[in-house]
């Protein structure tokens, strides 16, 4: 018998209690490796499914969507907010783009002065938007001249000499970076600085947006027949339907609802950006075909390079700047 009243109680109590903490304690453990084995399952078929995408399309999905988000949001606080934002918008996109098509030409051998070509660019911006397409023109011009220039300059120096044919290549290059790049980005400067452009603005971008998009799922879903396979490989005709389709039902709601114009204004807009936004972005891919790369830079991840992405946003805005001028 025992000399301490209830101590066969007192015992069976407590290690009742220990045995419903070590049951407790082994479902929360049970609990947590069914959940850790949950999520290494989950990831393991994200991961898959991430490089089947990034096999088939060539680009990192998620840092692609959230590089984008984080651009478009800093664009609507240019063009809504304060629109002499845009200038600080387009000046980093200007000089990015431009060096890095310069950079991208020397590889292919053809030397373009990467500071002329960069400052010529940065320049032409708030010229455009303060002294309108004039200025836009006269800094496009002046860029070509310096950057010229610069190149017959150093045509004196021993080390960057070159015979006649590869100089002319040279020179011929320094002014395409100019037309090419410049020219077109300062469309869009000049359109936003415009009474009411820079709704023009976001809606052709938009709409080029739309497009890249569309031709993106769609080809990505239902690609099977390519549509210009020694140019860009993985564009396919059922993406540039899907493309299609995306741009001119954003052209139809944005020129209804935001540009206050026809319906079939929205559709003529929609289909005309969105064959410069394809033939601008076949343009770039003939380019970086003939020089040998596959991105012009790898700043943006999941993107390419900068002028990877504005490839389809520069001869787009040349076409929404004629467009205001004729309906706007």
């Amino acid at each position: 018998m025992s000399g301490v009243p209830g101590g066969d109680d007192e015992s069976d109590a407590g290690g009742h209690d220990r045995s419903s903490r070590d049951d407790f304690k082994a479902q929360v453990q049970a609990r947590r490796a069914d959940l850790e084995r949950q999520f290494e399952a989950s990831k393991a078929q994200f991961d898959q499914a991430q490089e089947k995408i990034q096999a088939r399309t060539g680009r990192n999905l998620i840092l692609a969507i959230l590089i984008g988000l984080a651009f478009g949001g800093a664009l609507l606080l240019s063009l809504l907010v304060i629109k002499e934002l845009f200038m600080v918008f387009a000046l980093p996109l200007a000089g990015f783009a431009t060096y890095e098509l310069a950079q991208a030409l020397r590889k292919g051998d053809f030397h373009v002065p990467r500071i002329p070509t960069v400052a010529a660019g940065v320049i032409a911006i708030p010229v455009s938007y303060y002294f309108g397409a004039g200025g836009q023109f006269l800094a496009v011009l002046g860029g070509i001249v310096l950057v010229t220039a610069w190149r017959l300059v150093e045509q004196l120096l021993p080390a960057q000499r070159r015979t006649g044919a590869s100089l002319i290549r040279d020179l011929a290059a320094g002014a395409f970076v100019q037309g090419y790049v410049v020219l077109l980005a300062t469309f869009t400067v000049v359109l936003t600085a415009a009474d009411g452009g820079q709704w023009w603005t976001l809606a052709f971008i938009i709409i080029a947006v739309a497009a890249d998009v569309g031709a993106y799922a769609f080809g990505l879903m239902f690609g099977k027949h390519p549509m210009a396979p020694v140019i860009s490989p993985k564009k396919t005709w059922e993406g540039f339907a899907g493309g299609a389709a995306a741009s001119v039902l954003a052209g139809l709601l944005l020129s209804t609802l935001m540009l206050d114009n026809t319906w079939w204004f929205g559709l003529i807009f929609g289909a005309a950006i969105f064959l410069t936004a394809t033939l601008g972005d076949l343009v770039e891919s003939l380019v970086k075909r003939d020089i040998g790369i596959k991105d012009m830079s790898s700043w943006l991840p999941g993107h390419g390079g900068f002028l990877d992405r504005l490839d389809s946003i520069l001869p787009s805005a040349a076409v929404a700047f004629l467009a205001f001028l004729v309906f706007g």
